[in-house]
């Protein structure tokens, strides 16, 4: 069992009592079904503090017959090795983003069209909605489960360590990396940019070593995994909405029974739901942190960037690859996009 620690995700976070965060003591005896759940973040972050408490109620309400065991902050390597060991059962559970699932589940990644989404209010109704049970039905087709509630990855925000990004013109040339995703890619060519595909776990080093320049992510992730060491600017763009999906390996979840399906499904659905509030408070103190630690600001134009990927039929393409059936749940909440 790895040694979880106890620690906060911030000070919003200070008033969390122990018991309820990373490192509850363990039951005496050995649990019947133990389930390892792997993910790419640090403990400290929302997702992981959420999901230990998940972990800790199916404990409590299973009197201690099943045990989920969590390895965080790529402990069982990348975004790519850990989706094909939950595909394969080497894991039961892992959280990936919409944009590395989207590599295997290509619908999946239509929540992070290029400013697609204006506010949290869209994504939710799309999420929770007619968008999200489409994916969910595409997901289950490869044979892995996911859960009802998409937790909450944050709206992406661009850094660079060379200059400023306020209009789309600034991205031309611009050396960013990408997650490992056809739309990412995509969408960063049309604007222009040298774009690179890096799992997560190489991002630090990749920018510290200047191979790329610039990396967009939430402003959570921005700060847990310190790429303001290695980054000057950052553009609040909200280029892109993004989620965790909650997916659990087809064979090993259908073989559970019918109870312990249940007590997961209510324990990580509620979990998810408190970790997307802890998302939005973090979101609003993160800034002042990192403008702290000499990460300096700015606000980007949305409308140029917008207008180009207009310009540059990517909305169009997108629209075409996605099918009009999930084009359409997506623009019924936001409105037409292409």
């Amino acid at each position: 069992m790895i040694n979880l620690s106890r620690r906060s995700v911030l000070g919003a976070f200070a008033s969390a009592s122990a018991a309820s965060v990373i490192g509850a003591p363990m039951v005496a005896r050995a649990a019947e079904i133990e389930l390892r759940y792997g993910n790419n973040l640090p403990l400290t972050h929302p997702l992981n503090i959420r999901a230990q408490q998940a972990a800790d109620q199916v404990r409590a309400k299973t009197n201690g017959r099943v045990e989920i065991k969590i390895f965080p902050n790529n402990q069982l390597g990348g975004d790519t090795d850990m989706l094909s060991q939950v595909r394969n059962g080497g894991i039961t559970f892992f959280t990936p983003s919409a944009l590395v699932i989207a590599t295997l589940v290509p619908v999946a990644a239509i929540n992070a069209v290029g400013f697609a989404f204006a506010d949290y209010d869209q994504v939710w109704r799309a999420m929770d909605g007619g968008l999200g049970a489409h994916v969910r039905a595409a997901i289950a087709k490869v044979n892995l489960h996911a859960f009802e509630k998409i937790w909450d990855n944050g709206f992406r925000q661009m850094t660079s360590s060379s200059k400023p990004i306020e209009q789309a013109k600034d991205m031309a040339g611009l050396k960013i990396r990408v997650p490992v995703s056809p739309l990412s890619l995509s969408m960063f060519k049309a604007l222009d940019s040298a774009p690179a595909s890096l799992q997560f776990s190489e991002v630090y080093t990749s920018l510290q070593t200047r191979i790329v320049d610039a990396q967009e992510n939430p402003v959570s992730i921005i700060q847990v995994a310190k790429l303001y060491e290695v980054q000057k600017f950052c553009a609040l763009t909200n280029h892109i909405w993004d989620g965790f999906w909650f997916v659990a390996n087809g064979r090993a979840w259908a073989g559970l029974p019918d109870d312990i399906k249940g007590i997961i499904t209510e324990a990580l659905n509620e979990a998810g739901m408190k970790q997307r509030d802890d998302v939005r408070q973090l979101n609003e103190s993160v800034q002042a942190d990192l403008q702290a630690k000499g990460l300096t600001f700015n606000k980007a134009a949305p409308d140029s960037f917008r207008a180009k990927l207009r310009d540059a039929g990517f909305y169009k393409e997108w629209k075409e690859r996605f099918g009009p059936e999930a084009w359409g749940l997506l623009e019924k909440e936001v409105g037409v996009l292409a």
